[in-house]
């Protein structure tokens, strides 16, 4: 069963592919969803990525808990 994470504090240029890299380093990632203005479409700063099981999901916030993406 997948599991979602909200990923917050994200810098407003982040993609969906640079989340997806990065998640991908813990496990198998089966989605993500970058929030955006739908006007500008900057990015919100904060996002939901799904990996595929409870385990990746949670090896992924032991490592990325407190991380910075771009500095």
């Amino acid at each position: 069963m997948a599991k979602r994470l909200f990923v917050g504090s994200l810098p407003y240029d982040t993609t969906n592919n640079q989340l997806e890299e990065l998640f991908g380093q813990v496990g198998k990632v089966e989605s993500v969803n970058l929030i955006t203005d739908k006007y500008t479409g900057q990015g919100k700063g904060f996002a939901f990525v799904e990996m595929v099981t409870e385990e990746d999901a949670q090896s992924a916030i032991q490592k990325f808990n407190g991380y910075s993406l771009g500095g």
